[in-house]
């Protein structure tokens, strides 16, 4: 930190970027004098800061006891006994008495409607772009492209017969979904849709048409002198597809943001959605290319009247936990401010822009502000945040519940006490999401003295995992969130198994689940086609009458039991997550990428953020402690894979390596660090040493 660029205001010493950013860009329009504001956010930090700092205290109070009674109780844990450990350590809460969530003005797109979610990283203009506008997509495109179907096209220009491939494909899809009342697809003509079942043609833009089916849309694109469409008997140049409802722009796990310059550059992105003049130009085939928000799209229905379909995702920002501390504010006391806090006031006060239209384009047409906070355990901390959210709302003259809140459920306090987590933001909640990663990485973290934890893919197969997965949709519904709010699921990893894909996620809107994350806007547009073959919300009447599955099996901790590996099983297990955890690393900490698509040992690239370093470190650090692996193990197979990651980045030019010399690698020492000092980072949490050695990166260190 620069003390000589920090500025006072209110009492408080705030970056001079960030100053600037807030007085010359945020408040001007929206009725707010700069000094009434820093005094508004002087007055938050002052009554929130005490409490945060205790209810991290209190996670690792909590976390201290935990360790004391597996040392005192060694595997195989007795369940009746750890569940009454954990009621008298006050781990588990008595359920809430039964309650109907109640937020008011929820978009569409959240409380209605069943559809993909994106999460992109605030720090990329053109990412955020690329994902705002994928609310409609190319079904064709993203087939053609894709091993959706069987092959690749050849090289040269349009391949006619990938292209046929395609257009069956689409045609097929159309017979599921949407199917005519007396023919197939293939032998349509053109003219209206007579449609069977419960979709409606709603409309036409031009010669397409506009089908609308279990709230999502489908656009027939007509146009004979294209291509594609010159090849058809009716016309069709493409399908339309109505994909990405909405989008998290994420300021946390999927972003390298240590210092009041990155927090700013996230601020600044998020000013230019919410007042929708974000652009980016970027070079691209060789050309320059400038990129902007989509405008709304028009339409007129079979009446011949106009109305208009939302052109974007809605958009909502996930704010950072409760742990981390940012150098962009410093409290009177001396100390860095929580960045959580400042991120509640940060991106609320941005929305504000849209709120008042202050900008061309809209977000919530309801009026919501949408910020999704992760990583809080229990009702305590949900508490918290929803107080805090109240004061800002009340700093910014908002009425109350304006600010909406997501809450994701990926701590194992959270999914434990899930009911009175959402019973304490009852009134703003709009949505739940699980998490299997940072959920296991968690896992580990609280079981980590009781034994040594089964390899990493045969978690799955607990009965934890199951339980939680269930009990997320099951009291999701039991609180009424079924047409008032999102219950989502998690992220497919792999982008270019788009096959796989299609074959394994339509499991999620069979789960009862109204939205599940995709990683590419190509993603989504295949993954609406799921929506369209499963009614979500008759999905969720059917599990409304299912009982909760077990707490019982929520808290079954995924031990090995004492197996004894071959020394090839645990050479490979060694061998994958640290492979993970340098590959994921050595972008974070040496050039500042916080999410990107990473070659796993077997480089197939998976899309990777910090809640899959999480669990991997977790992992290696709890078979350190339980003597599975040896130091000298672990730091020989770290030297070895960090030569594989060397050769994996090789075409990279600003790629740093780190075997020829580790010790002066700061990646390389980060991702050591992270499994040597993983038993004592709070919660397993990685923030802390990846910030650190990012910080030293950047001073130049």
């Amino acid at each position: 930190m620069n003390d000589a660029n920090m500025q006072d205001r209110a009492g408080l010493k705030i970056a001079g970027e960030l100053v600037d950013f807030v007085e010359t860009q945020v408040l001007p329009g929206l009725d707010l004098a700069a000094e009434d504001f820093w005094r508004g956010a002087a007055g938050i930090f002052e009554r929130f800061v005490p409490g945060n700092r205790d209810l991290l205290q209190k996670r690792e109070a909590i976390q201290s006891k935990i360790d004391d009674w597996h040392r005192a109780n060694p595997a195989p844990v007795d369940p009746e006994a750890y569940r009454a450990f954990l009621t008298d350590l006050g781990y588990l809460v008595p359920e809430p008495e039964a309650f109907t969530v109640d937020p008011k003005n929820v978009d569409p797109e959240l409380a209605q409607i069943a559809g993909p979610q994106l999460v992109v990283p605030v720090l990329n203009a053109r990412f955020l772009l690329n994902a705002a506008n994928a609310r409609w997509g190319s079904l064709y495109d993203a087939l053609y492209g894709t091993d959706a179907i069987p092959g690749s096209p050849q090289r040269g220009g349009y391949d006619p017969e990938r292209g046929a491939k395609v257009i069956e494909w689409g045609r097929e899809f159309l017979d599921r979904a949407v199917p005519l009342e007396d023919q197939l697809w293939r032998n349509w003509d053109g003219s209206e849709p007579k449609l069977k079942g419960d979709a409606r043609v709603v409309g036409k833009r031009d010669a397409n048409w506009l089908i609308r089916h279990n709230g999502l849309h489908i656009e027939i694109v007509i146009d004979p002198a294209h291509p594609v469409g010159k090849t058809d008997k009716a016309g069709v140049a493409d399908i339309i597809m109505e994909a990405a409802l909405s989008t998290i722009c994420d300021f946390e796990d999927s972003v390298a943001a240590v210092d009041a310059e990155d927090k700013v550059l996230g601020y600044t992105n998020w000013l230019g959605l919410m007042k929708g003049d974000l652009r980016e130009t970027f070079m691209k085939g060789g050309e320059e290319m400038t990129r902007t928000l989509n405008p709304d799209r028009h339409y007129v229905d079979l009446e011949g009247n106009a109305f208009t379909l939302p052109g974007r995702s809605l958009l909502l920002a996930r704010n950072v936990g409760h742990l981390m501390t940012t150098p962009a504010v410093v409290l009177p006391d001396g100390n860095e401010a929580p960045e959580g806090i400042l991120d509640a006031i940060m991106t609320a006060t941005i929305s504000c822009h849209d709120l008042k239209r202050t900008g061309a384009l809209s977000n919530s047409r309801e009026g919501s502000i949408y910020l999704v906070k992760p990583k809080m355990h229990g009702p305590e901390e949900c508490a918290f945040t929803n107080d805090l959210f109240d004061a800002v709302e009340d700093l910014l003259g908002l009425d109350r519940h304006t600010i909406k809140v997501g809450v994701m459920d990926e701590e194992r306090r959270t999914s434990a006490n899930l009911a009175a987590c959402i019973h304490a933001v009852k009134d703003r909640i709009m949505f739940i999401n699980t998490g299997f990663l940072d959920r296991t990485g968690d896992e580990i973290h609280t079981a980590m003295r009781a034994g040594a934890m089964r390899r990493k893919g045969a978690m799955k197969e607990t009965p934890w995992i199951a339980a939680y997965e269930d009990r997320n949709v099951q009291i999701g519904l039991a609180c009424g969130l079924s047409g008032r709010a999102q219950i989502g699921k998690g992220m497919w990893a792999m982008p270019d198994r788009m096959a796989d894909m299609l074959a394994e996620k339509i499991g999620h809107p069979m789960s009862g689940a109204n939205t599940a994350w995709v990683p590419s806007p190509t993603a989504a547009t295949l993954h609406a086609t799921h929506y369209h073959l499963v009614d979500v919300f008759q999905r969720q009447g059917e599990r409304r009458e299912e009982g909760i599955a077990p707490l019982a099996d929520l808290l079954t901790i995924p031990l090995a039991d004492g197996v004894n590996w071959p020394a090839e099983e645990v050479r490979a297990e060694l061998e994958n997550n640290a492979q993970g955890i340098l590959g994921y690393v050595v972008r974070w900490v040496d050039q500042g990428v916080g999410c990107s698509k990473v070659p796993d040992i077997n480089d197939i690239g998976l899309m990777e953020d910090r809640a899959t370093l999480r669990i991997s470190s977790q992992h290696i650090a709890n078979w350190l402690e339980h003597g599975v692996v040896s130091p000298e193990q672990v730091d020989e197979v770290l030297r070895e894979m960090a030569r594989k990651v060397d050769g994996q980045n090789a075409g990279d030019p600003d790629y740093r390596p780190m075997a020829d010399d580790p010790e002066n690698s700061m990646a390389f020492q980060a991702a050591r660090a992270l499994i040597f000092e993983g038993t004592e980072q709070p919660s397993g949490y990685t923030e802390p040493l990846l910030h650190a050695y990012r910080q030293k990166v950047k001073a130049g260190g």
